[in-house]
């Protein structure tokens, strides 16, 4: 049986400006927008080629804004990708080289943090 994460829940404190940083800036695609009741707005995003989504919005999650540290987003070109978020005005860290990649870092407006991952090339 296959067990597959489609959906991770991004903490903010401001749906909008949260949603305009990911689609505008980051680059996300803007799959849904719902206001289901005054207390529940659901927000998905989805990273150019993925098949899991984020959720951003209002009665979503109990975490407390920017408290989400590290989500991991596998990119083809890390160096390309860092251009692309910099180009946008988002402030990205310098490509770290390991053994098991090569990684860049970025948070949101509200301190949620992610990691770029290049995978390196298999034996």
């Amino acid at each position: 049986m296959d067990w597959k994460i489609e959906l991770v829940a991004i903490p903010v404190t401001d749906v909008d400006r949260a949603k305009a940083f990911y689609v505008d800036q980051v680059g996300f695609h803007a799959d849904h927008d719902y206001q289901v009741r005054e207390d529940l707005r659901f927000v998905q995003l989805t990273p150019p080629g993925s098949a899991c989504s984020i959720v951003l919005g209002t009665g979503v999650t109990e975490m407390p804004p920017g408290s989400q540290k590290g989500v991991q987003v596998v990119v083809e070109d890390v160096e390309a990708a860092r251009r692309e978020l910099i180009g946008r005005g988002v402030e990205a860290s310098d490509v770290d080289v390991q053994p098991w990649g090569s990684f860049v870092t970025f948070g949101d407006p509200d301190g949620n943090t992610w990691a770029l991952q290049q995978v390196p090339p298999r034996p």
